[in-house]
């Protein structure tokens, strides 16, 4: 049975229009995007979910209680009989009340090797800038599955990108989306989606 996946962004949505490609080509198959849900009003976002005609809403954090936000969504969730949501660029840490009530059906990606550059505080550019502080030669990219420790669920699949002479975190993190990012996440959910729910973790 195809799988319902919600995905949850709060930008651009570049992640999210990989796997509307990866859909589109045949290589999720075993699931399909039937919701996006985005924290910010407004974002480019919802309007690839509305280019590829998938329902799309705003929720917008910054107006309401994390409670109050979370219950929305859950009843977004709800309505649209979602098995399994994908954290694509989302910015807002979830309870731990909300993500008990979907075990190992929330994944995420993260733009780094993890564990290192994870936890909170570790987003966006600021992973990148990290990384090139510390002076690594390897960064990457990880999708794992969301616990109530933020960036430490088991993780699903890692992919390796070499760190330039001369890289900048914006270079990096260009370098590290379509390397890694990209590749993985549509990878990662297809995998989720066709295995069957007592052999996950």
């Amino acid at each position: 049975m195809i799988k319902r996946v919600a995905v949850f962004v709060s930008g651009g949505g570049t992640n999210l229009q990989t796997l509307l490609d990866a859909q589109s080509s045949g290589l999720l198959h075993s699931g399909e995007i039937v919701l996006v849900v985005s924290s910010r009003a407004g974002v480019y976002a919802l309007e690839r979910a509305k280019n590829a005609g998938v329902p799309a809403f705003a929720v917008p954090r910054g107006e309401m209680s994390l409670e109050a936000f979370e219950a929305r969504c859950a009843a977004l969730l709800e309505e649209y009989q979602i098995d399994f949501i994908v954290l694509a660029g989302f910015l807002t840490i979830l309870s731990g009340g909300f993500i008990r009530r979907f075990p190992n059906r929330i994944i995420n990606v993260h733009p780094a090797l993890l564990p290192s550059f994870g936890g909170k505080g570790f987003y966006g550019l600021r992973v990148h800038e990290a990384a090139l502080e510390r002076g690594v030669k390897l960064t990457g990219a990880t999708v794992h599955f969301v616990t109530e420790v933020c960036d430490g669920g088991p993780i699903i699949a890692q992919k390796a990108v070499e760190v330039l002479p001369g890289d900048s975190p914006g270079s990096l993190q260009k370098r590290v989306m379509e390397q890694a990012e990209w590749v993985l996440l549509p990878r990662a959910l297809e995998m989720v989606c066709a295995t069957p729910p007592e052999n996950t973790p």
